[in-house]
């Protein structure tokens, strides 16, 4: 639960600094010209709608209250979350990819490069700044919904950045031969950011569709295999079959053992002790692992 509550506080600090950084880049891309500097804006509104909506979900997942309808939990949501996040900035950048391209055809654009630099300095600070800050903190929260903000404030920081770099580049130009391509600048600058940006997210959505789709996490379906090879052995066991998932932070886990009808389970309490060794050396154990190891002498059950 402390994970849960760290987890949430630093979330409503991304949405706060988020909403900052969103005004500062639609007035900045008013102020200066800038179409790069409007779609930062527009791509920290929609991030901080995200967090929002990460947020919601934070919340829900963690609830220890019973509900009928959902017998097995929020868990599900996690990931269609995530990937629906990651899936937005992949079109997003998509977009401005498209938009960046359209201005280069078109001539370019004329800016104003003293807003643009000063909005490229301000946002850089908040956006490494809440880069470092949170992915120190989630070494220890270890969520997947810090892990996806914190790629959202290293892709506005390394935005903002080139930005920085090619603003300062084309200030340079004026006076000079070359003072004709200046307005090309922040089209191209926009295009290849988006273009090498756009696939940030994709771990993240691959990741989230994987547990959408409950494919089997090979980690985890090693390590039940290997206490259950154990187990079998130690135990005499005839043989068993698991199933795992992991959707979200929860894991599922399912043992159907197979034994002699001659066993010595003759209790619940015997039964009991071989499921917490089980359950002990597969470990994790927690509020977010749903374990069941079930016994029977006839193998049509498995």
């Amino acid at each position: 639960m402390q994970n849960a509550a760290a987890e949430q506080r630093l979330l409503k600090l991304s949405i706060a600094v988020t909403i900052g950084v969103s005004a500062f880049g639609v007035l900045f891309g008013l102020l200066s010209g800038s179409m790069s500097i409007l779609f930062d804006g527009v791509f920290a509104a929609i991030d901080a709608a995200m967090s929002g909506l990460a947020l919601f979900v934070s919340r829900l997942v963690t609830r220890v209250t019973e509900n009928r309808r959902f017998q097995f939990g929020y868990w599900h949501i996690e990931p269609m979350v995530l990937a629906f996040n990651g899936g937005t900035l992949m079109l997003l950048c998509f977009y401005a990819f498209l938009n960046a391209v359209d201005s280069l055809l078109a001539g370019g654009r004329q800016l104003d490069f003293d807003w643009a630099l000063a909005y490229a300095v301000l946002v850089c600070v908040a956006c490494f700044g809440m880069y470092f800050y949170e992915r120190h903190l989630n070494r220890r929260i270890g969520s997947d919904f810090v892990r996806l903000d914190t790629q959202s404030w290293l892709m506005s920081g390394a935005i903002t950045s080139a930005l920085f770099v090619a603003f300062a580049i084309a200030g340079m130009l004026k006076g000079t031969a070359y003072e004709y391509l200046a307005p090309y600048v922040d089209p191209a600058v926009l295009a290849l950011l988006t273009l090498v940006l756009v696939f940030v997210p994709i771990r993240t959505v691959r990741k989230a569709l994987q547990e959408i789709l409950l494919i089997t996490p090979p980690a985890l379906d090693a390590r039940v295999r290997e206490v259950m090879d154990e187990a079998v052995v130690r135990h005499g066991f005839n043989t068993y079959t698991s199933y795992v998932a992991k959707v979200g932070r929860a894991q599922f886990i399912e043992i159907h053992i197979a034994v002699p009808p001659q066993t010595p389970i003759d209790s619940v309490g015997k039964a009991d002790a071989i499921r917490r060794e089980i359950a002990e050396a597969i470990g994790g154990e927690g509020p977010h692992r749903w374990l069941t190891i079930d016994f029977t002498a006839d193998p049509r059950w498995l």
